[in-house]
């Protein structure tokens, strides 16, 4: 199916009128009112056969005395994003809820609602997701234009209540939010039956830095400065999909060569950050030597980044059209030397842990993430592809990927065992892919860096990260500077994958559980 198609079926069947949509690239906008949004949405999300990819508010009040909402979702078949948009009365403040029929939708619901004070009417979770009760008072809404913020206060006298599970055996193992180690705060409050898990409930928020708003009024190249430390470890996707927003809104087209270099660099974010997870799975069970070895690898191409630009992970050599990673024979040589033994240490670090009986019994069956589930809550990436779901943005917009061998690594179980083989698939895939990308670079001729221009406009960029999909719509205003710009990390809709894996497992499994997802506190809270 073609887009031609897509939107002739799609008039046909909701009777819009073609005016009412727009197409600007890879973006298409399908302009709704109070009375059609939810057929519309409910339209996209059967007819693309996508769940709620992006979904966010602008305020508008000033220009239009309006609050503008984005659905988006992804059409695989048709390579665009397709977006229903509904203004919402500034007055009336309420738009129809999507949640009930479209489950994917109600986590990005409950952020409009807390950073827009817009009610979605006849929402199932009325919840606030990241600015706590306890702290955060009524009435202050961070995203409108006119935010000011709250005086200091002790705290507002609320509590939040969990969910109580109730029941003969039944009692609460509450973990976190400040745990040992390095990794992010976050509270799991498991309900267990004996052993086994029967509700697992999270409560994130605890690393809320108000990402969005910070990008307000920010030059192009700042922002990607900024884009770079939402989510520490995805510092190089993360800084891309702005990139490529703004280079969307702008209409710049940015050479092959630094497709191909960023092409580089994200596949060896990738291959960093799957060995880190690989060996993070193998300290869950207590196994150390090939958590040693894993650290190891991770720590061969962090210092290849280095090498390469000046950064363990790879920040600061994005910029708005251009890509600062010059790649020069000798070094493709070096690159090509320190992947090769890096890939044979791979696969030293496959073979023991697969050889070890007790380790594949605790990955085997552990954590099963059954693809329905991860369908109706819009489960993204890698977890995705574990559980069978065939979704990757390098297949939907391949770029220069279609130059190369490119091969979705896929696995249909959806337990840990099924994510670390995804991961071990995918970093040979991404060897492969840098190779590859070498090769095609060496046939480019070197260039200039441009300074291209910035102006007013939108566009969304988005890029596969190790975790999935990182996305971002980015408005600009008449000077170039960011007036809107919404984020959405793979982890944001993946914790709920999380919480439901668990179930049936005991609790000594959840810490492997979670490092097979390896979700971001902070891409999850922004």
């Amino acid at each position: 199916m073609n887009y031609n198609e897509f939107k002739k079926t799609f008039i046909e069947k909701s009777g819009f009128a073609a005016e009412l949509i727009t197409e600007a690239g890879e973006e298409v906008y399908i302009k709704t009112n109070n009375e059609n949004y939810l057929d519309t949405c409910l339209l996209l999300h059967r007819g693309l056969v996508s769940p709620v990819m992006i979904y966010f508010a602008e305020d508008n009040t000033k220009s239009r005395e309006v609050y503008t909402i984005y659905c988006g979702f992804l059409g695989k078949q048709i390579k665009k994003w397709v977006f229903a948009v509904l203004d919402v009365d500034k007055e009336l403040k309420e738009f129809p809820s999507i949640a009930k029929n479209i489950v994917s939708g109600q986590l990005f619901e409950r952020e409009i609602k807390e950073m827009f004070g817009l009610i979605p009417a006849g929402t199932p979770d009325q919840r606030r997701l990241r600015l706590h009760e306890e702290v955060w008072p009524e009435g202050f809404y961070p995203l409108r234009k006119g935010f000011v913020k709250p005086e200091k206060t002790r705290g507002t006298g609320k509590e939040y209540t969990f969910d109580k599970i109730e029941g003969e055996g039944v009692f609460e193992v509450p973990v976190g939010p400040v745990h040992a180690g390095i990794i992010g705060p976050g509270h799991f409050r498991f309900s267990v039956a004996g052993e086994p898990i029967i509700n697992l409930e999270l409560r994130l928020g605890f690393t809320h830095r108000g990402a969005e708003k910070l990008f307000e009024g920010k030059t192009v190249n700042d922002s990607i400065k900024l884009a770079e430390c939402v989510s520490g470890d995805s510092a190089f996707a993360h800084g891309l999909a702005f990139a490529l927003a703004a280079e969307k809104a702008c209409g710049v087209t940015v050479s092959e060569r630094t497709k191909l270099t960023r092409g580089i660099c994200l596949e060896l974010e990738r291959i960093y950050n799957h060995v880190n997870d690989i060996g993070g799975m193998a300290v869950d069970v207590a196994f150390s030597y090939p958590s040693a070895l894993a650290s190891l690898i991770k720590e061969i191409i962090l210092r290849l980044n280095e090498k390469l630009s000046n950064h363990r992970y790879l920040k600061g050599i994005n910029a708005f059209g251009s890509c600062d990673f010059a790649l020069s024979l000798g070094k493709q040589e070096e690159v090509v030397r320190i992947l090769e033994q890096a890939e044979e240490d791979m696969k030293i670090l496959k073979e023991i842990l697969f050889s070890s009986v007790s380790f594949m019994d605790r990955v085997d069956t552990t954590g099963l993430l059954r693809r329905k589930t991860a369908e109706d809550f819009g489960i993204m990436g890698l977890a995705a592809r574990a559980a069978g779901i065939k979704t990757d943005l390098r297949t939907v917009f391949p770029g220069v990927y279609m130059k190369t061998s490119f091969m979705l690594a896929r696995q249909e179980k959806g337990d840990v065992l099924a994510r670390l083989n995804v991961r071990f698939d995918e970093l040979s895939v991404s060897l492969r892919l840098i190779k590859e990308f070498m090769s095609l670079l060496s046939e480019q001729p070197s260039e200039e860096k441009l300074n291209p221009a910035v102006k007013e406009g939108t566009g969304v960029g988005c890029c596969e990260g190790f975790r999935g999909p990182v996305i971002y719509w980015v408005k600009l205003d008449k000077d170039g500077k960011v007036e809107r710009c919404k984020i959405v990390d793979a982890s944001f809709n993946n914790w709920q994958g999380l919480s439901y894996c668990v179930l049936g497992n005991i609790v000594p499994d959840f810490p492997l559980c979670n490092k097979s997802f390896d979700l971001s506190y902070s891409g999850g809270d922004l």
